[in-house]
C-alpha cells in the first residue's frame, strides 16, 4: 500500500485544469476555418473540386463552407491558390441549430447556447447520456470515450455515460445512422424518459459525412430525431466535444469562459 501511495504522490494531479485554462493543443489541429472575403479569382473552383464531400463552394464574396459536411481534411486549404482558406486551432465548433454550421466571410460561428427553461433546470447540473454508435468508423466514438479517462474526467462536470437509455437524459450519437441501425436509434430515443436531448457528434451524425451519397444510410440523426447540439469534425477533438457539452449546460459561463 505504501508503494501505491508514493507512486500517486509522485505522479501528482493528472486531471486537466480545463475550463480554467486550455490544455496544450496539437499544432496539426484543424479547428474553426478562417475564410477571407472578396479574394477568390473569377472562375476558380479549386477548393470545390478538391473537397471530397462538397462542403465548400466559391462565390464572388468568398468561399462558403458547411461545417456539418466538412471532414477538416485540409484539402481546400492546400489547393486554394490565393490562400483565402485557413484552418485555425480554435476548438470551439459546437452549435445548437444545424443552419449555424453554414459559415462564410463576415459571419461568425454562433456557438451553442445553453438549454432553456425546464430543460436547464432539470439537466443543468447532472446529465446522463446513452452513447449510440450508429454505423460510424469508431473515430468519433474513441474521442467521446476518452472524455471518461483520468485526464479529462467528464464526471467532475456532472456528465456521465450510462448503459441503459431508461437511465439517461438523452442520447449522444455517432455515425450516419445506417439502415440497419435506424430502428435501434428510434427505440433508444423512445426509451429515454422525457424531457430529453439529442447530441450529434461528428460529420457522419450531422449529415452522413463521406457516406451521405450511399443508399444504406439516413444522412445523420437529424433526419430521424430533433437534434439539440451539433458538434462537427471528423472526428472532433475531445476538447471540442467537451466544449459543446458544457455550453449546452451553461457551465462555461459559470466558469468565466465564453
Amino acid at each position: 500500500m505504501i508503494h501505491i501511495l508514493l507512486s500517486r504522490w509522485r505522479q501528482g494531479h493528472r486531471t486537466l485544469p480545463y475550463p480554467k485554462t486550455l490544455p496544450a493543443l496539437p499544432e496539426r489541429l484543424r479547428g474553426m476555418p478562417s475564410l477571407q472575403g472578396g479574394a477568390c479569382p473569377a472562375g476558380c473552383e479549386a477548393c470545390q473540386k478538391a473537397c471530397p464531400v462538397e462542403a465548400i463552394h466559391p462565390s464572388p464574396e468568398g468561399p462558403r463552407m458547411d461545417l456539418g459536411h466538412c471532414l477538416f481534411c485540409g484539402r481546400c486549404q492546400e489547393t486554394c491558390p490565393e490562400g483565402v482558406i485557413r484552418f485555425t486551432r480554435d476548438h470551439r465548433l459546437a452549435v445548437r441549430d444545424r443552419e449555424h454550421l453554414q459559415v462564410f466571410p463576415g459571419r461568425e460561428l454562433q456557438l451553442a447556447a445553453a438549454l432553456e427553461g425546464e430543460l436547464k433546470r432539470l439537466l443543468g447540473r447532472s446529465l446522463k447520456l446513452r452513447v449510440v454508435s450508429a454505423g460510424g468508423c469508431n473515430g468519433c466514438e474513441v474521442d467521446v470515450n476518452v472524455l471518461g479517462t483520468l485526464a479529462w474526467d467528464l464526471g467532475r462536470f456532472g456528465i456521465q455515460y450510462v448503459a441503459s437509455p431508461r437511465h439517461a437524459d438523452g442520447i449522444l450519437l455517432c455515425g450516419p445512422v445506417t439502415a440497419n441501425m435506424e430502428l435501434a436509434v428510434r427505440k433508444t430515443y423512445e426509451a429515454v424518459p422525457g424531457p430529453k436531448v439529442v447530441i450529434a457528434v461528428g460529420a457522419c451524425a450531422i449529415s452522413g459525412g463521406p457516406f451521405r451519397y450511399q443508399q444504406e444510410q439516413r444522412g445523420g440523426v437529424g433526419s430521424l430525431l430533433p437534434v439539440d447540439l451539433h458538434i462537427p469534425g471528423c472526428p472532433p477533438h475531445p476538447l471540442t466535444i467537451l466544449d459543446g457539452l458544457l455550453r449546452l449546460l451553461g457551465r462555461l459561463e459559470e466558469e468565466g469562459r465564453l
